[in-house]
C-alpha cells in the first residue's frame, strides 16, 4: 500500500512496480472511467516501457482501448485529455513518471475527466488491487498517437510572436523528457538559445532531474553567467521549473507575480508554503489572492471550483488557466516568461520593488509515516497555550498543516504527503526574527514529538 500516494502512485521498479501490481492498477483503473480510451504516455525511465505493456494489458482486460503517445513530457499528456484524436476524446490518461525521484523509481499520475485522480480515490484504488485476483491477458487493443506534434504546433501557433526575440537564453533539461519538446518549439520559433542535457536518458547521468535542489542548478548557472541572458531548468518530466537571472533564482510564488502583471485582475491560488509577499502584493493590485494545500493534484482542484486564472507552488509547479487549460506546464510557462521579457518587463527590477523579506528553503525534519499527522495534530493542541518564549501569534491558518502569523512574519509546519517528513519555512522581514520563529517552532515540533 505504500506506492499508493496522495497525489500519485510512485514506487521502485520490479521491486513495487512490478506486472503483478501494475496489471492489477490497469485492471481496476478501467472500473473508475467511463469511457473508453484511455491515453497513456511515459517519461525516459528505462523501465517506462514495460510498465506501459503491463498498463495496457490491465487497462485493456478492463475493457478500455489505450491511445500510446510514447515518450512525452507530463504536461503533453494532460494536453491530450483535451483533444480530439479521429474523432476519439480520451476520457483519461495515464502518465508514467517517477518525476524527480531516482532512476529506479516510477509511477503514475492520472486525470480522468481532465481532472486529477488522487487522495482518497488512490488509497481505495489500492485497496481494490490488494484483494483481487490476476486478470488474463486479453487482445491488446492499442492505438499510437502523435500528442509531442500537436502540442509543439500549438504552443508555436500561441506563441509566434516571439519570433526572434533577441534574448539570449540557455535551459537544463537535466536528461528528462522536457528535451522532446524544446528544441523542436525553440528552433521554430527561432529563438536564441543554448540547452544542456537535452537527450531523454533515465540514468540522469549528469545530475538528479531536480531544479528546486541548487545543487542541480550549477551547470546552467555557468552557462547563463557566460552566455545567457535568462536560465530555465526543468524536473524530470517537464512539470516544474526553475528560471534564473543574473541576479535571481525566481521562486514560484515570484513567478505568478510576475506572471499576474499581465492579467486583469486575476484570482491567484497559493499554497501555504508560498511568501506573505505574493499574498500581499496581489491584493494590493485588486487581483484575489487564495491560500491552499500543498500538492499539483489539490491545486488544480481548487483551480476549477473556484474559476481562478493562475496557481502557483514554491518549487516551480505553475498553473495557468488563463490563455490555457488550468495544469501545470514548465514548457508554456517558459514561453509565457520569454513573452514578459518581449513585452519589456525586466524581472529583476520588478523583483526589487518588493518588500524586503528573509525566506528559509524548505526544511525537512524526519519522523515516520504513521507519527507525522500525530506531531502535527499535538502542534495545534500546544500552540492553543504556547511557552512564554513563543513569539506572539497574530492568527493560525490550518488548511494544511499549521502555518502561524506572528507580527513580522510567519512560520509552517506541514506533514508531506509523499515521504515520512515534517516540512517547515519560516519568513520575517527581519532574519533575526527569521531565526526566532525557526528556533521556537523546531522546540515545539520536539515538544510534540516527546509528548507522543
Amino acid at each position: 500500500m505504500s506506492i499508493y500516494r496522495e497525489y500519485d502512485i510512485r514506487g521502485i521498479y520490479e521491486k513495487e512496480l512490478n506486472k503483478q501490481s501494475v496489471v492489477r492498477i490497469g485492471y481496476a483503473l478501467a472500473s473508475k472511467i467511463k469511457g473508453e480510451y484511455v491515453a497513456v504516455g511515459y517519461d525516459a525511465r528505462s523501465h517506462s516501457p514495460v510498465l506501459f505493456e503491463y498498463l495496457v494489458h490491465g487497462l485493456n482486460a478492463g475493457g478500455k482501448k489505450v491511445l500510446d503517445m510514447g515518450l512525452v513530457p507530463t504536461p503533453v499528456n494532460y494536453f491530450a485529455n483535451y483533444q480530439e484524436w479521429d474523432g476519439i476524446t480520451p476520457s483519461a490518461s495515464v502518465m508514467i513518471t517517477g518525476s524527480h525521484n531516482p532512476s529506479e523509481y516510477n509511477g503514475f499520475k492520472i486525470t480522468i475527466n481532465k481532472a486529477p485522480f488522487f487522495g482518497e480515490d488512490i488509497y481505495a484504488l489500492g485497496r481494490e488491487c490488494e484483494t483481487m485476483e490476476f486478470p488474463k491477458a486479453p487482445q491488446r487493443e492499442v492505438t499510437k498517437i502523435d500528442a509531442v506534434t500537436r502540442y509543439v504546433d500549438f504552443l508555436i501557433s500561441e506563441f509566434s510572436h516571439l519570433k526572434e526575440m533577441p534574448s539570449r537564453i540557455v535551459y537544463d533539461c537535466g536528461n528528462g523528457v522536457a528535451g522532446v519538446v524544446t528544441e523542436r518549439i525553440f528552433d521554430t520559433l527561432r529563438l536564441n538559445t543554448k540547452g544542456l542535457y537535452i537527450d531523454p536518458d533515465g540514468t540522469f547521468p549528469n545530475h538528479h532531474p531536480d531544479p528546486s535542489d541548487e545543487h542541480n542548478l550549477e551547470d546552467v548557472k555557468k552557462l547563463l553567467d557566460a552566455e545567457g541572458d535568462i536560465a530555465f531548468a526543468y524536473d524530470g518530466d517537464a512539470d516544474r521549473i526553475a528560471v534564473l537571472t543574473h541576479k535571481n533564482n525566481i521562486k514560484g510564488d515570484m513567478m505568478a507575480l510576475l506572471f499576474a502583471m499581465k492579467m486583469e485582475k486575476p484570482t491567484v491560488v497559493g499554497e501555504v508554503k508560498c511568501s506573505q509577499v505574493m499574498y500581499d502584493e496581489l491584493e494590493k493590485r485588486g487581483a484575489k489572492a487564495i491560500m491552499y494545500k500543498t500538492g499539483h493534484s489539490n491545486i488544480k482542484v481548487k483551480m476549477q471550483e473556484i474559476g481562478a486564472d493562475l496557481a502557483c507552488e514554491v518549487s516551480g509547479h505553475i498553473f495557468f488557466k488563463n490563455r490555457y487549460f488550468g495544469y501545470d506546464d514548465a514548457i508554456y510557462a517558459t514561453l509565457r516568461m520569454l513573452e514578459l521579457i518581449h513585452d519589456g518587463v525586466d524581472l529583476d527590477a520588478e523583483l526589487a520593488k518588493l518588500p524586503k523579506v528573509f525566506s528559509t528553503e524548505e526544511i525537512k525534519v524526519h519522523t515516520t509515516e504513521s507519527e507525522k499527522f500525530k506531531i502535527i495534530d499535538k502542534v495545534k493542541e500546544l500552540l492553543k497555550n504556547p511557552p512564554e518564549s513563543f513569539p506572539a501569534i497574530k492568527n493560525i491558518i490550518d488548511v494544511d498543516g499549521v502555518r502561524i502569523n506572528f507580527e513580522h512574519g510567519w512560520g509552517l509546519v506541514r506533514a508531506s504527503n509523499t515521504t515520512p517528513v515534517l516540512v517547515t519555512r519560516f519568513e520575517s522581514t527581519s532574519q533575526q526574527e527569521a531565526k526566532l520563529y525557526e528556533k521556537e517552532m523546531n522546540n515545539l515540533i520536539q515538544n510534540a514529538k516527546d509528548a507522543l
